[in-house]
């Protein structure tokens, strides 16, 4: 079965496809731990031997995204996930004791958990790293013992129609497909009847499809985003933390949904740490147009967005800095921006950036910074920026955020044995290791009774005797 929903007249080709995957999933509930590691390295395979056709495609759909830079973010990215899941699978599927209740932990019976794989799993990605946000969920669905179909987002359709050429060569469509097509079939894609749903991308979109999953009751993994903030303390070095936050941002352009939105300079520093970042991201970008190691925007719209965001903050008399002159965006390659303490109903202090801008708002103190981050939306991420111990266990005992990278950025999303999500409006559910191999199993609890019911003998069985409820009663206590 390779049908492709592209050619399908309707969402009943979708739903088709979605219904003869659970009928597989439901005749091989007890796939082998050799059979999961076999369609994981296929994948792998897959990736190794197709490398190059994928990133031309999204270097296509970028017109202009390095390949080298799509090599380790989205090739290597998933294979390090696959191969993870791979190496460490034989450990997760051991069914897991669970301590017994009295008095049946005195008669022989026991109790276990077991994982089962929970059926079919849609998989939505987005454009950002459009490999990497499906494949790297994927090697947990696998892992688990699921079947899967992807979809690539609609803005990188060169990318998706390049996946699906390769996953029909090398995979078995049994167990995973690739379907391709505008919004139209992304919205079909939501309404069906998943035994779990993934998604990654923006807010307001997250909120739409777990809508839509409602219908059908789907459980969902939502990887969303939110202003990440990154906190500078006053016991930091500056030009160190601003360098290091230069890298972050021009990776990929800001076009990360962990990037540094907002970042929190002491006032004393707040001229250092704008000269130290724009020195260091000059020196990883001395040119911005025609630049290949810059990315470029993905679409005109965003460029417009990001434009419109400057825009509305020199009607504001906001200070602004550039890291680079540049009078035409031909190229969707823009230059880093830098806008500080702009208004707080300034559309760039709402909404996500996702592009080549930081937001910089300076405090006098911890506690201030701290107050402003309660008050706001749950990130994805958080980053501190500082030698001061007991003001970091301030700072983490006091926000919430997905996750949190001290003196750097963006890398506690690369631990494998480690949890990735969101919380609030970051989103629900996390994958990566065994945390992802539990997210797309069902957690089984299985009591095993022991031979002989001793119920009876305890009188707890009607009819009941003139004792019964003095036994009852002697149960309640505080202790």
């Amino acid at each position: 079965m390779n049908t492709r929903v592209d050619d399908m007249p309707n969402t009943s080709g979708l739903t088709q496809l979605v219904a003869e995957l659970k009928a597989k999933a439901r005749a091989d509930l007890t796939s082998s731990v050799e059979q999961r590691k076999q369609r994981i390295q296929q994948v792998i395979d897959m990736l190794v031997d197709e490398k190059q056709s994928l990133v031309e495609a999204i270097e296509a759909d970028y017109q202009g995204r390095c390949q080298p830079f799509s090599t380790m973010t989205d090739i290597l990215g998933c294979l390090a996930s696959l191969k993870y899941t791979r190496d460490n699978l034989y450990k997760w599927v051991e069914p897991r004791d669970k301590e017994m209740i009295a008095p049946y932990d005195q008669m022989g019976a026991k109790a276990y958990t077991m994982a089962q794989p929970k059926g079919v799993i849609g998989i939505l990605g987005t454009w950002n790293y459009p490999l990497f946000t499906v494949l790297s969920p994927l090697a947990c669905v696998l892992g688990a013992g699921n079947r899967a179909v992807l979809k690539v987002s609609v803005a990188t359709p060169r990318t998706a129609q390049a996946l699906a050429a390769a996953v029909k060569k090398h995979l078995d469509s049994d167990v995973v497909e690739v379907v391709t097509g505008d919004s139209q079939v992304s919205r079909e894609f939501t309404s069906q009847a998943w035994d779990h749903l993934v998604f990654t991308g923006g807010i307001e979109t997250g909120k739409k499809i777990m809508a839509s999953a409602a219908q059908n009751l789907v459980p969902v993994t939502l990887e969303l985003g939110g202003k990440s903030p990154a906190i500078i303390s006053q016991s930091a070095d500056i030009k160190e933390a601003a360098r290091r936050l230069a890298i972050a941002k021009g990776t990929n352009s800001g076009q990360i949904c962990v990037c540094p939105d907002t970042v929190y300079v002491p006032e004393s520093a707040r001229q250092e740490f704008i000269d130290a970042f724009m020195s260091s991201y000059q020196q990883l970008y001395p040119t911005v147009t025609n630049n290949g190691d810059v990315v470029p925007v993905i679409n005109d719209a965003n460029v417009d967005r990001i434009q419109a965001y400057i825009s509305e903050l020199n009607d504001m008399n906001v200070a602004i800095y550039h890291s680079h002159d540049v009078v035409e965006y031909n190229d969707k390659r823009l230059p880093m921006t830098i806008a500080v303490n702009p208004p707080a109903d300034a559309k760039v202090s709402q909404e996500e950036i996702f592009g080549p801008m930081l937001v910089l708002n300076t405090y006098n103190t911890i506690e201030q910074v701290v107050s402003t981050l309660q008050q706001q939306a749950k990130p994805l991420a958080l980053y501190y920026y500082g030698d001061d111990a007991m003001e970091k266990q301030y700072v983490l005992l006091n926000t919430t955020s997905g996750g949190v990278t001290v003196n750097d950025a963006m890398l506690h999303p690369a631990l494998h044995d480690a949890p990735f999500g969101g919380v609030g409006e970051s989103g629900i559910g996390h994958y990566h290791g065994e945390d992802g191999f539990w997210e797309f199993s069902h957690k089984r609890t299985v009591f095993e009774a022991p031979a002989y019911d001793f119920r009876a003998d305890y009188g707890l069985l009607p009819p009941y005797n003139d004792n019964f409820a003095a036994m009852m009663d002697a149960q309640v206590s505080k202790d």
